[in-house]
């Protein structure tokens, strides 16, 4: 053992490894410290879950190994048993870090991990939380931190909240990485054709929001681990006349300080999810309006450790074994 006092037997639920950009992955950076600290890898996805009557719910896993290479980056050792079949709750802790879109896939398999929970698995972040949290409508439950929002169907509805606010983004609930974003200024120019194309002819709900000039200083992700606020965030700035900061969406990541309003956000909510089983969330503020919460697999380790040289990484794999310890 390296940092940890104990080996753990961790499992990343994840998307596939092939498909990881290591130089930036945030899991990829907890695999590397909980490596580094003597733990032992294994991964599956999602589809590699199953639950069969009459027994505990199993994967089919892989054993890895982290190689240094940066690309053939990971070699996988032979599954232990059989196919790689593997029981969840046979491992220390189970990490849930696929990527949204959280779709009705990805709700299944919620609920086979919470399966897995009541059959002694201990699984982070915890499976009733993230289908309770949604990451957009989940700032709604603390208005004090955020600006003029609406979550209808309605598009008069819409249209009036325009008509107050002049200046004003859309967004789906579903989306990701900036994907949907639309804003619409004073003149109103295409509010109808965006209502249709967001709401399908009141088929699904839309968020609206006052647009927020700060934008112009950056997304900010706050992330928060164990209740406790990392002390830097990054700061997502918007390029070449793009209204989204979404670092997916070409946005610009330049790390630093939390401000004072920054960290009231980050210590008000922080403790109260921790509690409810989100061990890492990913707060995005924009000035000092709290926009969205992210729950599912929040990003930014690497960015922020290198400009900055605080490990996230370490942080989180030490709240992890906290965690573990406080279970035995």
């Amino acid at each position: 053992m390296k940092d940890g006092m104990f080996q753990m037997k961790l499992l990343f639920v994840a998307d596939p490894l092939e498909s990881f950009k290591i130089y930036k992955d945030s899991t990829f950076a907890m695999m590397r410290e909980a490596a580094r600290r003597g733990h032992s890898l294994s991964v599956c996805e999602p589809k590699d879950i199953r639950w069969q009557r009459g027994e505990p719910v199993t994967a089919r896993v892989r054993d890895i190994t982290l190689t240094g290479h940066p690309v053939d980056w990971f070699a996988v050792t032979a599954p232990a048993h059989g196919e790689g079949w593997r029981e969840l709750k046979g491992f220390d802790a189970v990490v849930m870090r696929k990527d949204p879109p959280f779709d009705s896939e990805y709700f299944y398999t919620t609920h086979l991990l919470e399966q897995a929970e009541r059959e002694g698995a201990r699984v982070f972040n915890k499976p009733g939380a993230l289908r309770d949290h949604p990451e957009k409508l989940a700032i709604l439950e603390w208005p004090q931190f955020i600006g003029p929002t609406l979550v209808t169907r309605d598009a008069q509805d819409i249209k009036r909240f325009h008509a107050e606010h002049q200046d004003i983004i859309l967004k789906p609930l579903d989306g990701m990485g900036g994907m949907g974003i639309f804003r619409v200024r004073e003149d109103g120019l295409n509010l109808g054709g965006i209502i249709e194309t967001l709401n399908k002819e009141g088929a699904q709900t839309v968020m609206v929001q006052k647009f927020l000039p700060a934008i112009a200083q950056g997304d900010k992700r706050i992330l928060v681990i164990g209740g406790v606020p990392v002390p830097y965030c990054l700061a997502r700035i918007p390029q070449g006349g793009e209204v989204r900061g979404n670092l997916a969406a070409g946005g610009k990541g330049v790390a630093q300080a939390l401000t004072a309003r920054d960290r009231d956000i980050a210590q008000t909510i922080g403790p109260v999810l921790a509690q409810r089983g989100l061990l890492l969330i990913g707060l995005d503020v924009i000035g000092d309006s709290l926009t969205e919460i992210n729950v599912t697999s929040p990003t930014c380790f690497q960015e922020i450790t290198d400009q900055t040289g605080f490990d996230v990484a370490e942080m989180f794999l030490q709240a992890l074994e906290a965690e573990h310890e406080r279970s035995h």
